[in-house]
Formats: structure tokens, C-alpha cells, sequence
């Protein structure tokens, strides 16, 4: 399922518009987005919780050419799925 999916099945579970759902839907992205990047967690019970996490600095290897070279320490954002969300899923 892809954005404009995603916009047209909410427009018609909650019988909006689709324009509204879009500008509702990039709101609620952003938002999560922007809380992410600040270091808060955003917790959506039953769903899942969306964080910023650090990735430490490493050594990796070159594949062309087998040569090491230095990973540095990143920020990357992570998702993980709330009980019910992992229950229903299996």
C-alpha cells in the first residue's frame, strides 16, 4: 500500500475528503517527524513506539577492495511495534 492508498482507505473509513486525510496525514507525519528529531519518543499504545536512536562508531571494510575504513556514530530514527500490533501480525 503506498501513500495515495493509504489516504484513499481513510477518506472512506472516516468519510472525509481525500484532501482532508492528505493534510491530516502529512500533519500527523510531521509531527511525529519533528518529535523524533527533538529525542522524544512518540508512543501510540497498541501500535508501536517511533524513537531516536544512536548507532556507535565501527569499523567496516571497503567490498571493492577489502580495505578498512571508519564508520562514524550516526543518529538514525527506529520503530517498535506494540504488543498488539506483533499479535496481529503473526
Amino acid at each position: 500500500m503506498n501513500k495515495a492508498e493509504l489516504i484513499e482507505r481513510i477518506a472512506k473509513d472516516t468519510e472525509q475528503t481525500k484532501a482532508q486525510t492528505e493534510r491530516m496525514l502529512d500533519a500527523t507525519l510531521t509531527i511525529i517527524k519533528k518529535t523524533v528529531k527533538k529525542g522524544d519518543d512518540v508512543k501510540l499504545v497498541g501500535f508501536g513506539t517511533f524513537a531516536k536512536n544512536k548507532r556507535k562508531a565501527r569499523v567496516g571494510r571497503n567490498p571493492q577492495t577489502g580495505k578498512a575504513i571508519k564508520i562514524p556514530a550516526a543518529w538514525y530514527p527506529k520503530f517498535r511495534p506494540g504488543s498488539d500490533f506483533k499479535a496481529l501480525v503473526k
